[in-house]
């Protein structure tokens, strides 16, 4: 491909100024923003003006139909993963998708079969694993340096109860969504994508039904443990340590890390480059990382990534549908869309 990915964005909320921030920061020779469409007119226009981008739609049926974007970046709430990235791939657009990919399996299942069907690229947006820290952990590990691995302990807190995305049921809220999608993804990275065979978990919900804190055990395969605490009621440590038969590796700010702790106990930092704009999140600059995997995997005809194949967004989300069926938080959606 001689011209750059020409992006297209859904929804013109605080992740997606993030999105945009850092591809920034990438070369335009490989990638360009050509389009952003939100549910009010007036917010895709601020949002097109602050970022230099053309074209601004009201609704989100105008980015589909545009025909100069080849890929649509989904930057909206949970709840409206799954119609908009159909909506997508319907119109022949390639998709990145913010995670969690839908609501639940059922969901996730049927995109991921329209996006085979369709022959498009499809991506669970799990920006972690295309830090430099997360392809260096996966070597340790694939080179035996750690040993055989026993248990990842992972925790994700912030106080988030007052956050509407989080604590509402109509919008898809709860930690294990939010942010159990971190914890379980770091911990089949530790343990090399295999399934857990049993899941155990409790949590605490509010008045809406939706979990605000939530233990769990992923037991795996051979006696590994992987250990999660998420929260929305008060701030957590925020790391994921990885222990071997050899020695442990820690990652510091665990979803987006630039500080790891090595084998060895050094610690090693990283950086990331300046963007034109402030960000809203920690880090928001590394999802240049995964917006670079995304070209080059479109490049090369493939229609998912190695790092966050569809069997990985499949199996994050009948995890996430596990615990949240022990913890006992319910959306109108699972019933629809039982697998």
């Amino acid at each position: 491909m001689g011209s750059p990915l020409r992006w297209g964005i859904a929804s013109a909320g605080k992740i997606s100024h993030d999105f945009v921030n850092a591809v920034g920061t990438l070369p335009a020779a490989d990638h360009q923003v050509v389009a952003v469409a939100a549910r009010k007119l007036l917010d895709a226009e601020n949002f097109a003006t602050l970022h230099g981008i053309e074209r601004a739609y009201e609704g989100y049926q105008a980015l589909a139909k545009d025909p100069n974007i080849d890929v649509v970046y989904i930057g909206a709430v949970n709840n409206a993963h799954y119609e908009l990235g159909v909506l997508m791939l319907q119109h022949g657009k390639h998709v990145l998708c913010e995670k969690p990919l839908c609501l639940n399996e059922g969901q996730s299942k049927r995109i991921v079969k329209l996006a085979s069907e369709r022959n498009l690229f499809l991506m669970e947006a799990i920006w972690s694993r295309f830090f430099p820290f997360y392809r260096q952990l996966r070597e340790r590990i694939d080179r035996g340096e750690l040993g055989e691995i026993r248990e990842v302990e992972v925790e994700f807190g912030f106080v988030l109860s007052d956050v509407d995305r989080l604590r509402l049921k109509s919008l898809g809220g709860g930690t294990v969504l939010d942010l159990g999608v971190y914890t379980i993804q770091v911990c089949l990275w530790g343990f090399g994508g295999k399934a857990p065979e049993k899941v155990v978990s409790s949590g605490v919900t509010n008045d809406e039904g939706v979990d605000l804190e939530v233990t769990a055990e992923l037991h795996f395969p051979g006696g590994g443990i992987g250990r999660m605490k998420t929260s929305a009621l008060r701030q957590l440590k925020n790391t994921a340590v990885v222990r071997g038969s050899k020695g442990s590796v820690t990652l510091h700010d665990f979803w987006c890390p630039q500080l790891l702790t090595d084998v060895d106990g050094k610690e090693l930092v990283d950086t990331l480059p300046n963007a034109r704009h402030p960000f809203n999140f920690t880090n928001s600059c590394g999802l240049r990382y995964e917006a670079e995997e995304v070209r080059q995997c479109i490049v090369a005809g493939r229609l998912q990534s190695a790092s966050v194949s569809h069997v990985d967004s499949l199996l994050i989300a009948r995890i996430q549908d596990q615990i949240r069926k022990q913890v006992g938080v319910v959306f109108p959606e699972d019933e629809q869309f039982a697998v």
